[in-house]
């Protein structure tokens, strides 16, 4: 063999490693919250390698960022948010991180709704707002929503989540909306694997389909007037409008607010005059609240729902559709 045609052939040899190196490397993507580490799994499969923030039952309404989160968000090519103001501490951190790459606020372009209220009815209880959130992912959005409502806030109990209540995944048809906008958002910075992005955000959306058909049938063997349920702090906004569920908490939207002594009061009398049967706790809350609500009304604690978090992979919501699935199995069971 002569010296070219060996040289040729080494730098083929070497540009077949190199392409086979580069097709093996996963994308790095950070997620702010364990249901959003599921869901980009999901779409990203097999191409995406996840570093997720805050972990199974952590609560990301008071989390602190760690130097570690700021060294993966440094090397990350996409960041996943909620966005709504979920995550008050992401704008800094990613400042911090001096992060240069892109963004998808999952709630981009849902129907979302006004957040300033802690009790949160499937019967007209809340308020919707008019129009969906379209931003472009490439835009700066750490400024997000944050304009001046102080009007709306005056039954806030102190929290700072801003005008929209941010807790949007517990409906499937807004997680529908985050499957889109993290399939574009990996399309983006890895147009190469763009056809199993859409094939795998395809494939889910099926799955949500199905089970948002079984969760409604669940939901349907419980009489309308007997769908009300206490709640530690008001998560649910968005299932009780999908599913027709009354829930009320003695907190606002935040973990971070406190329930006053008038709320507690109020959440006790409407229990008693409205016969309600059960109380929930959350994994991310203190329940201990919740628990003197039970003891003072004889409401009986129905069971733990996944509000903010998954469980751990043994725990009954490891993934986004059994956390779902449990939410409501634990509600219909308690009320029947």
């Amino acid at each position: 063999m002569s010296k070219a045609t060996f040289a040729v052939s080494m730098i083929a040899l070497g540009l077949g490693c190199s392409s086979a190196v580069m097709a093996n490397t996963k994308v790095p993507v950070v997620t702010s919250f364990s249901v959003l580490g599921d869901l980009v799994q999901q779409v990203g499969g097999d191409h995406v390698a996840i570093t997720n923030l805050v972990k199974a039952n952590g609560d990301a309404h008071v989390y602190n960022p760690a130097p570690m989160d700021a060294k993966a968000i440094a090397s990350a090519q996409l960041v996943v948010m909620n966005g709504l103001e979920f995550e008050g501490w992401m704008p800094r951190l990613l400042e911090s991180s001096n992060f240069k790459g892109n963004k998808v606020l999952a709630a981009d372009g849902i129907e979302v709704i006004k957040g300033h209220s802690c009790s949160c009815g499937g019967h007209g209880h809340h308020d919707d707002h008019d129009h969906d959130h379209d931003h472009d992912h490439d835009h700066d959005h750490d400024h997000d929503h944050d304009h001046d409502h102080d009007h709306d806030h005056k039954h806030d109990h102190g929290h700072a989540h801003g005008e929209f209540d941010p807790h949007s995944w517990h409906s499937i048809k807004n997680v529908k909306v985050y499957v889109k906008n993290i399939e574009q958002g990996l399309t983006k910075v890895d147009p190469n694997n763009a056809e199993d992005y859409q094939r795998n955000a395809a494939n889910y959306i099926q799955q949500l389909d199905k089970l948002d058909i079984e969760l409604h049938k669940k939901v349907a063997l419980i009489p309308e007037d007997k769908r009300s349920v206490i709640t530690p702090h008001a998560a649910f906004a968005y299932m009780a409008r999908d599913y027709n569920i009354d829930f009320h908490a003695p907190q606002g939207t935040s973990t971070e607010s406190e329930a006053s002594a008038g709320d507690v009061a109020n959440i006790i009398k409407q229990i008693r005059s409205e016969g309600i049967k059960a109380v929930f706790v959350e994994n991310i809350s203190d329940n201990r609240l919740i628990e003197q609500i039970s003891r003072e009304t004889d409401a009986k604690i129905g069971g733990q729902l996944y509000s903010d978090a998954l469980s751990e992979p043994t725990g009954p919501a490891p993934t986004y559709l059994k956390m779902m699935e449990y939410n409501i199995d634990t509600i219909v069971n308690a009320l029947k």
